[in-house]
């Protein structure tokens, strides 16, 4: 009997499969957030930053564990901000103009791309600032569940660019470091002569005072580096995979270690002809709530629809590579036909 209805009823007995991944606030100490107008930096001049901004701040407020400051709360005081000191245009000034604000971060994002032609195109670029000058930058894959049964269920993508993370931050213990004069002369062999004043010449070292003077000659020279110890043979400064673990709670307070640099990045270029872009928005549709009657394909030619869902995925796609992500939902749709009387 049950094969018999199946039967019958056809293709509206079988469901649409979607699932719905929610997002929450991963880092408890960022919670009131201040949102700053977006700019503009595309070749595109009809592009309504103010629209970005809003289609931001509705995505960021949605998410649970956010308190978003509304936009012409923050335009206003970013007017007065910029009257006093000036408009905010390094890490330092974000960070103070967020103290003025008494919220947790301030975001700074900016549209560096954008065609509304199909298919339809956006790049952001988003940086938040921490108010407190302790925090420190936080990079994909932290908070994730390394080293756990659940990592296998981690996104490949977002693996890649932890690893690439990790990989940046080791090198850069190994650059090295290039000391120029402080003040090179100009003229096409400046950086010629530059050098050449930099290197010092060979000293000739007598036998019997080799070992004193060589001495003093590297301690001279040669800045204090320090050594690494036999057991590690690595900088002491090395990151590797375990800095991706939260540590335990401390007895005490940790000194802080002022910096300027934005503690969440993203950069992602969005193009409505990407079949995994297209898969996102076909699974967003089919999961929300919309009286319209529309499906993905009219989320691309509809400028409104098609910024606020790269906002959102934008949005997503950060908190998702530092632990943000939920337990996906399993949701099941039948066809409209099915409910109608034949």
């Amino acid at each position: 009997m049950l094969c018999l209805a199946v039967a019958c009823g056809g293709c509206s007995a079988i469901p649409d499969v979607r699932n719905a991944t929610p997002i929450h606030n991963p880092f408890p100490q960022l919670k009131r957030i201040a949102i700053l107008p977006f700019f503009n930096q595309s070749s595109e001049p009809t592009l309504d930053p103010t629209a970005v901004t809003e289609a931001y701040y509705a995505a960021l407020q949605s998410v649970p564990g956010f308190e978003v400051l509304p936009v012409g709360v923050v335009r206003n005081q970013l007017d007065v901000y910029s009257q006093i000191y000036g408009p905010p245009r390094t890490g330092q000034d974000f960070q103070a103009f967020a103290q003025m604000l008494g919220v947790d971060a301030v975001v700074q994002g900016s549209v560096t791309d954008f065609t509304s032609y199909y298919p339809p195109r956006m790049g952001m670029t988003v940086h938040w600032y921490a108010a407190n000058p302790g925090f420190h930058p936080i990079p994909p894959g932290y908070g994730l569940p390394w080293g756990t049964k659940a990592e296998k269920d981690i996104p490949s993508e977002v693996v890649l660019a932890t690893e690439f993370e990790l990989a940046r931050q080791q090198l850069a213990t190994q650059t090295p470091t290039v000391v120029l004069p402080s003040e090179p002369s100009s003229g096409p062999g400046a950086i010629g002569e530059a050098l050449e004043t930099t290197v010092q010449p060979a000293v000739a070292i007598e036998p019997e005072t080799a070992p004193t003077e060589a001495a003093n000659i590297a301690e001279t020279m040669l800045p204090p580096v320090a050594l690494p110890t036999s057991e590690t043979m690595l900088p002491a400064e090395w990151p590797d995979p375990s800095g991706l673990i939260p540590d335990a709670p401390q007895p005490f307070r940790p000194v802080a270690e002022a910096q300027h640099e934005p503690v969440l990045t993203h950069t992602r270029l969005y193009d409505g002809a990407d079949s995994k872009f297209t898969e996102r928005l076909a699974n967003h549709v089919s999961v929300s709530d919309d009286k319209r009657s529309t499906n993905w394909q009219a989320h691309l030619s509809r400028t409104d629809d098609f910024v606020r869902f790269c906002c959102r995925l934008h949005l997503t796609e950060m908190l998702e590579a530092r632990g943000g992500a939920d337990r996906s939902d399993l949701i099941l749709r039948w066809p409209i036909g099915r409910y109608r009387s034949q």
